[in-house]
């Protein structure tokens, strides 16, 4: 998959294989497959990596390594880094939301960092961030994983990049006029010995009022012949056995 703009997404110093899996899948899920990884606990590749992917194997595998996150951003001209604290740096903040629509209009190359699982992005690797990325979050659990981060990120980066979605099933047409008639006259052949359309000076306009019902819905020729299947089991005789002592 190819996008225009698309950031690259830089693991600085992440320490479980599972978790670069899972924001690998957390990326494709949105479009996104350049990752970089700044000195992984644990090395690379990661054999844990590749089954928490869930087959994001294009992410992983084309992945980039990096001994520092500043030889990882080199060629960036726009660095956000997350992280719900300033650390003593003074830049501007924005949301995950808008950092998405600005690196589809700004020029030149955007990277996002993300910090590892147990502490976040330390303070130097703040610095080398034009701007913080921070998203709104409960004061009294700020918790976010590494993939639900990556997730939040590449969500609103997809919005302005207009992923193609996926098909959605076709709709069947509209039951032709006969089948919806044969509808209506089935349910009135019901109706009728049970006095439905009784007083008669009102029968018309009842009729009238049971084909606005029934055609409202735009059933199609599965939905009426479904219905029609189950007023003739309404209309046959109970079979012995069937019915309660």
């Amino acid at each position: 998959m190819t996008a225009t703009n698309q950031p690259a997404i830089v693991l600085v110093r992440p320490q479980l294989g599972e978790n670069i899996g899972k924001a690998a899948r957390a990326m494709l899920n949105f479009g996104l497959t350049e990752m970089r990884l700044v000195a992984p606990r644990d090395g690379w590749p990661n054999p844990s990596a590749g089954p928490a992917a869930s087959g994001a194997d294009i992410v992983l595998d084309q992945a980039k390594i990096y001994d520092t996150t500043a030889e990882a951003v080199a060629d960036c001209t726009h660095v956000y880094a997350t992280t719900v604290r300033k650390r003593g740096v003074t830049k501007p903040v924005v949301g995950p939301d808008e950092a998405g629509r600005a690196i589809h209009s700004e020029p030149g190359k955007s990277a996002i960092l993300f910090g590892r699982e147990a502490a976040g992005l330390e303070t130097e690797d703040v610095a080398l961030a034009r701007t913080i990325l921070t998203v709104p979050i409960n004061p009294e659990f700020g918790s976010l994983n590494l993939a639900q981060a990556v997730i939040l990120c590449a969500y609103e980066w997809s919005k302005q990049a207009a992923l193609v979605q996926p098909t959605q099933e076709e709709l069947l047409p509209p039951a032709p006029q006969g089948e919806l008639d044969g509808l209506i006259a089935h349910f009135e052949r019901m109706l009728e010995p049970k006095g439905y359309f009784f007083p008669e000076s009102r029968a018309e306009a009842t009729r009238k009022t049971l084909r606005t019902v029934l055609t409202k819905p735009g059933w199609n020729h599965l939905e009426v012949r479904t219905l029609r299947g189950v007023l003739s089991s309404l209309e046959r005789k109970p079979r012995d056995g069937d019915e309660k002592a």
